[in-house]
C-alpha cells in the first residue's frame, strides 16, 4: 500500500531563534540581510566598520537582544576571530553566517594604473574577509549543521571597464564558495547570491539616507521591470540559510531583474 506524501506547511518564521552572522551588515545590501533575518524569527549579529551605523539599526529596529552590532574589520585575522568569539559567547551557537562585507564600488583605474595598494583593498575585503569569516565560524556552524552565504556579484560573470580587482575578488569568492560547500558537506552548506544593480541609497546610515534618483530608464532596461532593492536579496538569504534549502549547496544564485539574460548589440 503506498502512502500519499503529505503536504507539507511552509514555516511561518524559518529562522526562528537561529543566530545568523553579517557582515557589513549595518548598511545597504547588508542591512537589508539583517532585517530579513530579523523578520524570519532570527537573532542577528552585525559587524561593521561603521560605528554610527551599527548602532543606528539597534536603535531603528529595536528589537531589544535579538540584534548586536559589533566593530569588524574582516580583513584583519585578529579582528575577525574577536567578532565571532563575542557573538557566540552572547548567543550560544551560531547558526548561519553572511559574508557581504567589502567596498561596493567597482570602477577605479586602469590596469596599468592600478595600485597594488588598491587591488589589495579589494581582495582583502571581499575574499580574504570570506575566507576568514569562514574559517573562524566554523567550528560553530558544524555543530550546529548551519548554512553560509557568501554576498559575490553579477560583475563576477560580467563586466565594465576598469572593475579588475572588484570583479577578481568577487569571482574568487564563487569559487571558494563551490569549493568550500564540497569540502564541508553535508556538515555545512555554502551558497552565494550575486546581486545586481541594487539600489541602497535609502539603506543607509541617517546622515547619509537618501532618496534614489533613477529614472524610469533605469528600471524598465530590467526584465523584472525595476532595479533591485536589499530586501530581494534578504528574501534569498533567508531562503539559503532555512531549511527549505536544505538540498541546495555549492550554488552561485545570480539575483539581477534578468539583467545578464538580456542581450545587447551595439
Amino acid at each position: 500500500m503506498s502512502l500519499t506524501p503529505p503536504i507539507r506547511p511552509f514555516d511561518a518564521s524559518p529562522l526562528l531563534d537561529r543566530v545568523v552572522l553579517v557582515t557589513g551588515g549595518a548598511q545597504g545590501i547588508g542591512r537589508g540581510i539583517a532585517q530579513a533575518v530579523l523578520g524570519a524569527g532570527g537573532r542577528v549579529v552585525i559587524g561593521d566598520l561603521d560605528r554610527a551605523a551599527g548602532r543606528a539599526c539597534l536603535v531603528e529596529w529595536d528589537v531589544g537582544d535579538r540584534a548586536r552590532f559589533l566593530t569588524l574589520d574582516v580583513s584583519r585575522e585578529a579582528s575577525v576571530r574577536a567578532f565571532v568569539g563575542k557573538a557566540q559567547a552572547a548567543f550560544g551557537r551560531i547558526d548561519g553566517l553572511v559574508n557581504n562585507a567589502g567596498p561596493a564600488d567597482p570602477a577605479i583605474d586602469d590596469v596599468s594604473a592600478l595600485a597594488l595598494a588598491d587591488w589589495r583593498r579589494f581582495i582583502d575585503a571581499h575574499l580574504t574577509g570570506t575566507f576568514l569569516c569562514s574559517k573562524h565560524a566554523l567550528p560553530a556552524l558544524r555543530d550546529a549543521h548551519g548554512a553560509i552565504v557568501n554576498i559575490a556579484s553579477s560583475r563576477a560573470l560580467q563586466s565594465e571597464p576598469h572593475t579588475e580587482a572588484y570583479a577578481s575578488a568577487k569571482g574568487g569568492v564563487v569559487g571558494f564558495t563551490h569549493a568550500l560547500a564540497i569540502s564541508e558537506g553535508p556538515r555545512v552548506r555554502v551558497n552565494a547570491i550575486s546581486p545586481g544593480w541594487i539600489v541602497t541609497d535609502d539603506w543607509r546610515k541617517p546622515t547619509a539616507r537618501r532618496a534614489p534618483a533613477l529614472s524610469k530608464r533605469d528600471h524598465v532596461q530590467h526584465p523584472a521591470g525595476r532595479a533591485g532593492v536589499p530586501d530581494d536579496i534578504g528574501a534569498l538569504a533567508v531562503h539559503l540559510l532555512s531549511d527549505a534549502s536544505a538540498f541546495m549547496t555549492g550554488q552561485n544564485i545570480v539575483v539581477d531583474g534578468g539583467m545578464s539574460r538580456v542581450m545587447h548589440y551595439v
